[in-house]
């Protein structure tokens, strides 16, 4: 088991907010796949329907707000939840209402990824939807865990001549009212993905891993779901970060390619250890 963090005997529930993604490779269906593997219990309320495989989404159907709040608040009126993880909302309305239920547990912890693009490019989230998770949404946030452009994204002033800084886009982000903010390296052009975790007092940790190759389908969703696990098992924030990277580096580096595309993230890679060592014992 792959887990630094304990895990209480009855599993610690996670409440998932996410798009269901077909090939498991990223959404929903990643965040259970991650958060059963580290120990967790999920619990989910659907925010959209894509339809999409390996190389990209074709299309995308957000789930009506009216919807998505009773699939929350059901489970919540009857299963104690002790994180939120919050991904692709897909409209306006799903990011007010999603802002609503949460307001109501301020003393959840609430990881959120912000999804504005697929792997390949597409874009998931318009500028009106960026702006309610600005307003909305980030003053509720423990933790935004953007990727640098969409951290880029999500923190752009009128200001800004030039690219902003990421040091620079955490620093607005933490104004915007998220408390931490962790920026991933995978889309710079560094020899090693450098990971900054950023909190009110600035920096706080640089975690350097080994550049992987290919192109993977849902690594955020992993990081972010797995942060929210091992928060939910009792780790404080930089535990969970470092313990989370740790388990989503292990599941890219035992990626697979389940199609033509994006390689994707092997969330169980731990269940099948003695099985790949013993084959490499016997091609030794």
């Amino acid at each position: 088991m792959p887990n630094h963090t304990p895990i209480p005997a009855t599993p610690a529930q996670v409440l998932v907010f996410a798009a269901s993604d077909p090939t498991s490779g990223a959404g929903i269906q990643a965040d259970i796949l991650t958060l059963a593997s580290l120990g967790c219990h999920p619990l989910t309320a659907l925010t959209a329907l894509t339809v999409q495989d390996t190389t990209g989404v074709t299309s995308l159907q957000a789930v009506a707000a009216e919807l998505l709040e009773q699939q929350a608040r059901t489970v919540l009126e009857d299963m104690p939840v002790a994180a939120f993880k919050v991904g692709l909302l897909g409209s306006v309305e799903n990011v007010l209402m999603v802002a609503e239920i949460v307001s109501d547990y301020p003393e959840i912890p609430l990881v959120l990824d912000p999804v504005l693009a697929s792997g390949r490019g597409d874009n998931l989230s318009g500028e009106d939807i960026i702006a309610a998770m600005r307003e909305m949404l980030l003053p509720q946030t423990t933790l935004i865990t953007p990727n640098a452009p969409e951290a880029r994204r999500l923190a752009e002033s009128d200001e800004d001549d030039n690219e902003p800084a990421l040091d620079l886009c955490a620093t607005r982000l933490i104004e915007m009212g998220a408390q931490y903010v962790l920026i991933t390296g995978t889309h710079e052009n560094t020899p090693l993905v450098i990971n900054t975790l950023y909190g009110p007092e600035g920096t706080l940790r640089h975690d350097r891993w080994e550049r992987l190759p290919g192109s993977y389908h849902g690594s955020g969703c992993t990081l972010a779901s797995a942060i929210a696990g091992c928060i939910a098992g009792g780790a404080s924030i930089e535990e969970a970060v470092r313990d989370a990277q740790d388990y989503t580096w292990q599941a890219l580096k035992h990626g697979f390619r389940g199609g033509m595309g994006q390689f994707i993230p092997d969330r169980l890679f731990w269940a099948r250890g003695d099985e790949a060592e013993q084959e490499n014992g016997q091609n030794a």
